[in-house]
């Protein structure tokens, strides 16, 4: 029995459905369909959509399924309230329990916001820079809600990407309709930052921004 078949027996054990698996970890649809192992990220999201489950019995099948119920409650206990405020070069691993996101040992705040509450907000992004002024201002945090399908785009709207060359935040807009494989990238201070383009397969993480906090 490898890594993917006690992922399975997990959620059967749950007696969850693959849908809801896919929502509460982020994973893509057909994830639990693939013969291969998935990797440390992919199991770091399942651990922590599921504090219960034993990493070492995951990975290893050493141990039980479920972690001591003493440890899982106090795992419980202490886990911070509120959304977790993130650097932003962080965005593309985060969501692992250890907090150790592209080689950053990342030491989070946790804000509550209760007006985000319910809205599937994963994490905080300070903004960076002017390109998004007079709508976002540098320092303003961004409330951000991780996208995993993107077949489907509001266009308009501000997202925040991970892509090959560093973090963006950016009002996103279909290409021509023959040039289906990119997108088009606006800034809200056109004057300095004219409009480009970029390629999708330079995308590695989405997520759009569903509110801002802003001090004065």
């Amino acid at each position: 029995m490898n890594t993917r078949d006690r992922i399975l027996q997990f959620v059967e054990y749950k007696n969850i459905s693959k849908n809801k698996f896919y929502r509460e970890t982020g994973l893509s649809n057909g994830f639990l369909d693939k013969n291969n192992n998935p990797g440390t990220d992919k199991i770091e999201q399942i651990i922590y959509a599921y504090p219960e489950l034993s990493t070492e019995w995951l990975i290893t099948g050493e141990g039980k399924m479920l972690k001591a119920e003493d440890n899982h409650n106090k795992t419980l206990r202490n886990k911070p309230k509120g959304i977790p405020l993130i650097p932003v070069e962080a965005m593309a691993g985060y969501g692992g329990e250890d907090a150790q996101v592209m080689g950053y040992e990342i030491q989070e705040d946790y804000i509550l916001t209760p007006e985000f509450e319910g809205k599937g907000i994963k994490y905080l992004i300070r903004v960076s820079g002017s390109s998004m002024v007079p709508k976002y201002n540098n320092g303003d945090l961004l409330a951000c809600k991780p996208i995993t399908d993107t077949s489907f785009m509001q266009w308009g709207k501000v997202y925040v990407l991970d892509t090959d060359q560093g973090p963006l935040v950016k009002r996103l807009y279909a290409c021509t309709p023959t040039d289906e494989n990119c997108l088009e990238c606006r800034s809200d201070n056109a004057e300095k930052y004219p409009p480009f383009k970029i390629p999708k397969t330079s995308i590695r993480k989405v997520a759009i921004v569903v509110g801002v906090l802003r001090l004065e």
